[in-house]
């Protein structure tokens, strides 16, 4: 649409009629201490705010919601606040990634519901931001997002802290005997210092990332730390953005293309993002329509070379990366690789948005000639431990561990491993593949980050740091070591994962794309045959829902019913929405 044509506003159905309906709706307005003349033929905005007390990642959300309504009143609209459930991955048990599509929900029917003319969706810990970018494509009423950037680097006796990464360090440490429990409780008061998601490129810094390439916020703002003055700054100029995306668009269908998802992870790569984003983009994908498949991951990876040196796929964090030139210099040294005429929510190219960005400066971020690693970050294995396919972060594993072959040492579940993972008795060396099940969407439920399996103690001693993990679970993006992720199908649901017994070898070849266990296929389906399926977790509510209609990690874990369908058409405006006697009477 041009930029001299406007949209119609959604909100006038509610606020314009000269009747009873239009009455109601008005006067539900002006009883908040609004003039009549703040709702007419002015575009109402949205703010999908995610703030929580339970979620330190977001917990400054409420002073750049204000900062965003200060550039929604500039504009010429009318800012609407509205609360969503908001997911953190610190405190929410068994995981946020249970309620992700909850959130989600929510997000897409206050949508839909209220008369919303563009939103501004407020995200930054780990799933919030995957939640919103999914309602909200489904809602598919023009959004923009602000996401809340990183916080402080953290500081421990003089060094420099990765909120995550440098966490599971130090607890191998203090397992491992070399530090003390009074060294481990002095970290504890270092590791947060502010208010803002993980320092490092986690899922939370990753998810960010992936937004500014996707082309769903304003250009350079993915990275800017969540305490500085420029955040603000990026949240009143995102408001008045969301009034001229309410009059003239685009959608997300319109940003959302195939194209923007090969950009979005070529920068997954690129960066040495977490893992957990390629179950986020699967499923967002699907909710426009789009089958992305997870072998795409793998051939965009192998053309990708990894260019930021960012825990824990590297040495800085994301404060470094936003004073190197934030994602808009990592975007604009990719631009061979890239779809740089993927539209994005200013109404320009992508490419326009990174035009201006610095050259590489060589240590945080460096050229395409001379890569950190000659491919991305991520890559895909299948074979018969994983036919449908399983994922590993190669660029945080251990080089020598990328081709291997071990006996397996078999934990039922995370109950069952934290009973005997440090059990003197138990059979293991530096040689075994740690194997986890019962961990996966349905098996967990809700496939936690529990991936990154912890070494047994007496190898710790011993001066081990990194053994084969695997298991249909996920692992945190702040994590590292030598970790296959996402296996599919998941034990829970008859995956070949529920087969493996105590001994049976087990070959990793990340460069052939190789996860097999190496015992006959026949075997293999046997034992299978002879496995009663497990009880389900939940028998009721949410979490019988969500039991019944997850899909499985290579389609994203999200719902069933909630996937775009091909013949599906866009509801624009709920039901019923007639002059008459509906709405509250």
């Amino acid at each position: 649409m041009s930029d001299t044509e406007n949209l119609p506003l959604r909100s006038a159905h509610w606020f314009a009629p000269h009747d009873l309906t239009g009455f109601i709706h008005r006067t539900a307005i002006q009883a908040e201490g609004f003039s009549k003349f703040a709702i007419e033929n002015r575009p109402v905005v949205g703010i999908a705010n995610s703030w929580s007390e339970l979620v330190n990642c977001n917990i400054h959300f409420k002073l750049l919601a204000e900062a965003v309504k200060r550039g929604v009143l500039m504009a010429g609209g009318l800012p609407l606040e509205f609360p969503t459930i908001s997911l953190g991955e610190s405190l929410m048990k068994p995981t946020a990634m249970e309620f992700r599509n909850l959130m989600a929900m929510d997000v897409e029917e206050s949508i839909r519901a209220y008369p919303l003319d563009a939103i501004v969706l407020l995200g930054g810990c780990d799933k919030t931001v995957p939640a919103q970018l999914m309602g909200a494509a489904s809602a598919d009423v023009p959004v923009i997002m602000l996401t809340g950037g990183p916080q402080e680097p953290a500081f421990f006796r003089g060094r420099q802290l990765g909120v995550g990464t440098d966490t599971w360090k130090y607890a191998d440490e203090l397992r491992a005997g070399t530090i003390t429990q009074d060294d481990f409780d002095e970290l504890e008061g270092s590791a947060k210092p502010s208010a803002g998601h993980c320092s490092e490129m986690g899922t939370a810094s990753t998810m960010t990332s992936i937004v500014e390439a996707l082309g769903m916020c304003l250009p350079g703002t993915a990275s800017i730390p969540a305490v500085h003055a420029r955040r603000a700054a990026a949240a009143e100029a995102t408001g008045r953005r969301a009034v001229e995306m309410a009059l003239h668009g685009p959608r997300p269908s319109e940003i959302l293309t195939e194209q923007a998802f090969d950009n979005a992870i070529t920068l997954l790569m690129a960066v040495g993002g977490s893992t957990n984003a390629v179950v986020h983009l699967l499923a967002l994908a699907r909710r426009v329509g789009y089958e992305l498949q997870l072998d795409r991951f793998h051939e965009i990876s192998q053309r990708t070379p990894r260019i930021v040196n960012v825990r824990p796929s590297g040495e800085h964090l994301v404060k470094q990366l936003f004073d190197a030139g934030g994602i808009s210099a990592v975007l604009k040294e990719l631009d061979p690789l890239l779809h740089g005429d993927a539209l994005t929510v200013t109404g320009e190219r992508l490419a326009e948005g990174y035009a201006a960005a610095p050259a590489p400066d060589g240590d945080v971020i460096t050229s395409l000639d001379k890569p950190f690693d000659a491919t991305g970050g991520i890559a895909v294995v299948r074979g018969s431990l994983a036919p449908r396919g399983a994922v590993i972060k190669r660029s945080a594993a251990s080089a020598e561990l990328l081709s291997h072959r071990g006996p397996a040492v078999v934990f039922e579940d995370i109950y069952d491993m934290g009973r005997r993972i440090d059990d003197p008795d138990l059979t293991i060396t530096e040689d075994s593949v740690l194997v986890l099940r019962n961990s996966g969407p349905k098996g967990a439920p809700g496939m936690p980050e529990w991936g990154m399996l912890p070494i047994p103690e007496r190898l710790l001693r011993k001066g081990v740091r990194d053994m084969v993990r695997i298991s249909d679970a996920r692992m945190s993006g702040t994590a590292f070591g030598t970790t296959i992720l996402h296996v599919s199908p998941e034990s829970a649901v008859g995956g070949p994962l529920a087969a493996v017994r105590d001994g049976d070898p087990i070959v990793l070849d990340v460069e052939n794309q190789r996860l097999d266990l190496d015992i006959p296929h026949e075997e293999i389906d046997r034992r299978l045959a002879e496995i009663d399926p497990p009880k389900p977790k939940y028998r009721r509510g949410y979490g019988r829902l969500f039991l019944d209609h997850v899909t499985q990690a290579d389609e994203g874990c999200d719902f069933d019913f909630l996937q775009k369908l091909p013949d599906e058409e866009p509801q624009t405006l709920p039901l019923g929405l007639t002059s008459g006697w509906q709405g509250g009477w």
